[in-house]
């Protein structure tokens, strides 16, 4: 039956995943799993799915153990190390990964991933299939013909048989003539000394064949490889043996069980996330189903007083609720406040909008009126209260007049306990990790770049979902991270240390660091006209005037205008370098305007960073800075501080 412009692809596995592994660098999970091969032989198979649709495809690879090709040559590929420990490490990785796909895996005792994809070739070729063969090992020029060609993803070329023929000059079929004479180090096939691809391909071009280089080897003039040929007789047929793909293999599979599936999103998603592919991740999970007892998610506005009321007792009656506050900025002291949620049940959480200020708008309560019908829960210690960074919204609440009370529950913190090697503890991360759920991004809300908004010009439909969301996964992951910290025996440490040092924060950066603001005023002053000072001296020294700041201007007078010893170049741009380094060599050899310059630097760096800086971050309300103490960075389990870091 004739298959009309059907197009099967055979993935050359071992190609691609030594390419991919020795294409990307040091990759790996937070428990220290190799993951370099994985990623990238998942998005080169991904990106050939995407560009060709493949109704056929297979990956096929090399079986472990010896192949009839051992048994002619005891060295075959005697000379190729063994395969690197953290890549064997991600192989099943990569099976799992080619399954996920719905595409057929390949692999056979005693033969090679050519012989295979070389029988399964000519198989798709005698059903007038189209065959693609993906890969960049030459060695499979020998299949081409009118309806197999080679695609090699990685330089993006294809070799078909008119292209094979114009660039060659002989039929496909020839290649394993001109190897059986140049030979093939990567494999350990001797081939004939001083015979490289492009003499075969004369001698082949001339003569037709290896036999008949052989027949009429007393015609060839060059004395050397005359007897270098007759020297390697028997290493040259052994050698076009060696190399020679076997069509006939015993594949079982036929042209119709290459027929690829739809991807198993729920198996894909899985291992990306234990892989900790993000963005793979986020593309092929599902969003979740609602708890086990749930039919589906309900979330709602509280738009009236009425309806806040009625939130409150229920609140009350569960004596438990999931917070999260929705604000201009990220600043806990400056924001203000747009919109709280609130979940005490999973799967459901409500919405109290009270600062959306676009066109349009619903109206609103107003944010004191809803604070002042909140304040007896959230000052209710007996009511307790869970959240994700929730440090952040107390002080939200403080700044707006509301001191959250009852506290129990962090699951930024409780992450951390659990695994504080892990470089990530926020909501959309623990989500996908705990409960394999695609949160909504921030960025989807409120916009990029240009079109970015602050939460107050967000619709108030969309911001319903995005913050009930946070308050819904929030509490559905407390009883899962809770459950991990018993297991762990690490909620000692949580409840008793961590949970209780987070009020202690609180209080310090509400407190905030008193600074003299005139003394650090008058500094930066003076540090001004020093900085002046020494800039007319270096302007003096270089005898012209030019941008210090600028690496490519101050190399060229350094080292040109100047002729100071050049001491290196930068690894990217190879221009001058003139870094600390350097400057300080160059000082120490008694040259005068290096020193300047450090000196310069020095007083730019502190007057910029820290005594104009500073100044800027006092909050005019207080007249102190707050930072952020955080309690889930440092690994160690010291804390760290941020905005500004103290």
């Amino acid at each position: 039956m004739t298959q009309g412009n059907k197009t099967i692809y055979l993935v050359d596995g071992n190609s691609y995943i030594h390419r991919a592994y020795h294409a990307i660098g040091n990759l790996s999970n937070s428990k220290g799993l190799p993951t370099n091969a994985i990623y990238g032989f998942t998005r080169m198979l991904i990106k050939l799915i995407e560009d060709r649709s493949p109704e056929y495809i297979a990956v096929v690879l090399d079986a472990k153990g010896p192949t009839f090709r051992h048994e002619l040559y005891k060295d075959y590929k005697a000379t190729r190390p063994p395969m690197p420990d953290d890549l064997v490490e991600q192989l099943p990785y990569i099976w799992s990964v080619i399954r996920g796909f719905n595409i057929r895996l390949i692999e056979m005792q005693g033969y090679e991933a050519d012989d295979i994809i070389g029988t399964l070739a000519k198989k798709g070729e005698e059903k007038d299939f189209n065959v693609v063969i993906v890969t960049g090992d030459k060695d499979f020029r020998q299949l081409i013909s009118p309806r197999i060609s080679l695609w090699d993803t990685m330089k993006d070329k294809v070799t078909d048989y008119r292209g094979f023929l114009d660039e060659y000059g002989v039929e496909p079929a020839r290649v394993i003539d001109m190897m059986g004479l140049s030979g093939d180090s990567s494999d350990n096939v001797p081939g004939v000394p001083g015979v490289g691809e492009k003499t075969a391909l004369g001698l082949i071009k001339e003569y037709g064949s290896l036999e008949d280089v052989y027949k009429h080897l007393s015609e060839i003039k060059r004395k050397k490889l005359s007897e270098n040929l007759e020297g390697s007789h028997a290493n040259a047929v052994l050698s076009k043996r060696l190399v020679t793909i076997d069509i006939k293999a015993p594949v079982t599979e036929d042209i119709d069980d290459l027929k690829a599936g739809p991807p198993m999103h729920d198996e894909l998603s899985r291992i990306f996330q234990e892989l900790e592919f993000k963005s793979l991740w986020e593309q092929f999970s599902r969003p979740a189903e609602p708890a086990a007892g749930c039919s589906e998610k309900n979330y709602q506005l509280c738009l009236t007083e009425e309806d806040v009321i009625a939130l409150l007792k229920r609140i009350k009656e569960k004596g438990i609720v999931s917070i999260d506050t929705e604000t201009t900025g990220t600043d806990p002291h400056r924001a203000a406040l747009v919109g709280l949620s609130f979940s005490f049940e999973e799967n459901n959480a409500f919405y109290i909008p009270m600062g959306h200020i676009y066109l349009g708008a619903p109206k609103q309560l107003s944010c004191q009126r809803v604070l002042e019908l909140l304040k007896e829960i959230l000052e209710d210690e007996n009511i307790l209260k869970i959240g994700q960074n929730i440090k952040f919204d107390a002080l939200v609440l403080r700044h707006h007049g509301v001191e959250l009370k009852g506290i129990a529950f962090d699951t930024m913190i409780a992450s951390y306990v659990i695994d504080p090697g892990v470089m990530q503890h926020n909501l959309e991360y623990l989500a996908g990790h705990y409960l394999d759920h695609r949160m909504i991004s921030f960025n989807d809300i409120v916009g990029r770049g240009a079109a970015e908004v602050d939460f107050s010009g967000v619709e108030v439909a969309r911001a319903m979902e995005y913050s009930c969301e946070d308050a819904d996964i929030t509490l559905r992951l407390k009883s899962v991270l809770d459950n991990r910290l018993k297991e762990d025996h690490n909620q000692d440490l949580f409840y008793n240390i961590e949970m209780k040092l987070l009020p202690v924060l609180m209080d310090m950066e509400s407190a905030g660091i008193l600074i003299d603001i005139p003394f650090f005023r008058e500094m930066s002053r003076v540090f001004a006209g020093k900085i002046r000072d020494i800039q007319g001296m270096i302007f003096l020294q270089a005898g012209m005037e030019f941008n210090i700041n600028s690496p490519q201007q101050l190399g060229f007078v350094l080292f040109e205008k100047l002729g100071l010893p050049t001491q290196k170049k930068t690894s990217k741009t190879k221009s001058y370098s003139t870094d600390v380094k350097v400057l300080k060599k160059l000082a120490a050899s008694g040259f005068e305007i290096p020193g300047l310059i450090l000196q310069y630097r020095t007083l730019s760096k502190l007057k910029s960073t820290y005594l104009d800086a500073l100044v800027k971050m006092v909050n005019p309300s207080t007249g102190r800075i707050h930072t952020s103490f955080n309690q889930t960075v440092a690994a160690t389990g010291r804390l760290s501080s941020s905005s500004p870091n103290m």
